[in-house]
């Protein structure tokens, strides 16, 4: 290829899992980098506001509660009149209606999206239908994880399909795991906010079977406590008392809890994503996830680096937490898989990915 693309990214916050992956497409010399973000910060955002770089831009507006949602509208739009490629991440926002509807014709634009999240009303169904609509018209749609893809895939079989996960810096939680000795007691780990969509609920119900069970084992918490005093009040006293909940945690201090643990979980009954098991791995821990968490399809190998559940069944959950008791030298071998399939999630790596799409897409004599 002569020349660089020039490419316009357009998505909600700075994220730090986007950002590392925006610092490694600015650094590539094939490459002219614009990033633009609906908002500074979400208000129940975990990141704390960093300085942008020169490639990154806050879009000006405002934004409405819509539900758990947030709609945004933004005005004096990017010019996207030079831009090779423009790749939108944001399909609830007005602003990404406007630019999927009338902003971006003519131009060669994909959609960067998770899996979308079953609707079992009718009505929201419909919604849903109709605001992911525009996306037929899309250069490509890039799916955030194989089960996305397979999605979009689904919904839009007329245009080309890919799959990028989720690329983040994992260098601080690639440091030296400590070691555990045979007398010491597994400790599970979750990190995120507690709430019954992550599935926290389910996980203590597990736990206090577990130990009523007469089983040895601890549960450290992390993250917004939102509504875990509703959730302990249902777990016994003996269940509690192997629970240790150390609040929300800056993002910069995680790392010191992953490498307190031995077994991450993510219970999730939906969860687009979920990059706490990007940087589950990186920590060299074998992970339980649930069957509806992105990250826990694509990056757990059952029975190489851990095991899944299907969403909602605290049996099952239950289950593998009881053989990762009870089998600690195959728990500790899954932990080192894990170390070594983190070695492929470098942003590095996900920009090289992001390469090979506008390459698929552009035509070449």
């Amino acid at each position: 290829m002569e020349g660089k693309y020039r490419v316009i990214f357009v998505t909600v916050v700075p994220s730090p899992y986007q950002r590392d992956l925006f610092a490694s497409l600015a650094e590539r010399g094939d490459l002219e980098l614009a990033v633009y973000y609906l908002e500074a910060a979400s208000p129940d955002s975990p990141w704390p506001e960093a300085p942008l770089r020169a490639f990154e831009h806050i879009l000006p507006g405002f934004w409405l509660p819509l539900g758990p949602a947030r709609l945004h509208f933004n005005h004096r739009l990017p010019d996207l009149s030079q831009a090779d490629f423009i790749v939108l991440s944001s399909y609830m926002s007005m602003t990404g209606q406007l630019l999927m509807r009338w902003g971006m014709r003519g131009k060669k634009w994909l959609f960067w999206g998770e899996r979308l999240r079953v609707q079992p009303a009718k009505w929201k169904a419909f919604i849903q239908k109709s605001l992911v609509k525009p996306m037929a018209s899309a250069a490509g749609i890039v799916g955030i994880g194989r089960e996305a893809e397979k999605d979009y895939a689904r919904r839009f079989p007329g245009i080309p399909h890919f799959c990028i996960p989720y690329h983040c810096d994992l260098a601080p939680f690639q440091t030296s795991r400590r070691d555990r000795t045979e007398e010491e007691t597994i400790t599970f780990f979750f990190c995120g906010q507690m709430i019954s969509r992550k599935g926290v609920d389910l996980l203590l119900v597990a736990f206090d079977r577990l130990i009523a069970q007469g089983i040895e084992a601890k549960l450290l918490l992390v993250g917004r406590e939102a509504n875990l005093p509703e959730f302990l009040a249902a777990v016994s006293p003996a269940a509690r008392a192997r629970i240790r909940y150390e609040g929300f945690q800056p993002p910069e201090r995680l790392w010191q809890y992953f490498l307190q643990s031995d077994v991450f979980i993510l219970p999730s009954r939906h969860d687009g994503w979920g990059v706490v098991i990007n940087q589950a791995l990186g920590a060299g821990l074998p992970v339980i996830s649930s069957d509806a968490a992105g990250a826990g399809m694509d990056l757990i190998e059952e029975g190489v680096n851990g095991l899944r559940f299907t969403a909602g069944d605290v049996n099952g959950l239950m289950k593998a937490m009881e053989y990762l008791v009870t089998h600690p030298e195959t728990a500790r071998a899954w932990g080192d898989a894990s170390k070594q399939k983190a070695l492929a999630l470098t942003p590095d790596a996900g920009a090289e990915k992001w390469m090979r799409v506008f390459e698929d897409l552009t035509p070449h004599k």
